[in-house]
């Protein structure tokens, strides 16, 4: 091969602590939510510099709970802003793992294509008479683009 940008082999032990490991994961982490396209482009976003801000509000809030409405719940307050400070972490740690992840797969994906497209070539050029026209083509059926047919209009 002429490629080979990430070579492994996971062998059955490891896949079964990776995915128990994910089944852990999905378990604890059960009370996360998704939220829709429109309700993310809504919320406030907390980037750095809010953070600062949000951590300096709840304490001016708890210190001056009787100016606040009475239907501001300080202590949801707090918990929410706790629970972001465990979780924003360990999000980070995922991200970051998640990244490796994607790159990973798509040098596997790459090396993976660059050896097919190897095979193809070797059987377009040495591969004639010898019994692979239908494997051939069915390869080949990878770059094939499709014709009109009557029902179709041609694109202009």
């Amino acid at each position: 091969m002429t490629q080979n940008r990430f070579s492994t082999s996971i062998d059955g032990d490891r896949l079964e602590r990776i995915d128990g490991s994910l089944n852990a994961l999905e378990a604890d982490l059960d009370m996360l939510i998704a939220l829709t396209v429109d309700e993310r482009r809504e919320l406030f976003k907390m980037g750095t510099k809010s953070h600062a801000f949000c951590s300096t509000a709840l304490n001016v809030a708890q210190q001056h709970a009787g100016l606040m409405p009475r239907d501001f719940d300080i202590d949801e307050f707090r918990r929410d802003h706790l629970a972001l400070e465990i979780l924003r972490p360990r999000a980070m740690r995922l991200a970051h793992l998640a990244q490796r992840m994607a790159d990973t797969e798509l040098a596997l994906g790459s090396d993976v294509m660059a050896a097919a497209l190897e095979v193809y070539g070797v059987l377009k050029v040495a591969g004639k008479d010898k019994g692979v026209d239908e494997a051939r083509r069915e390869l080949a059926s990878r770059f094939s683009r499709r014709r009109p047919t009557d029902e179709t209009p041609p694109k202009v």
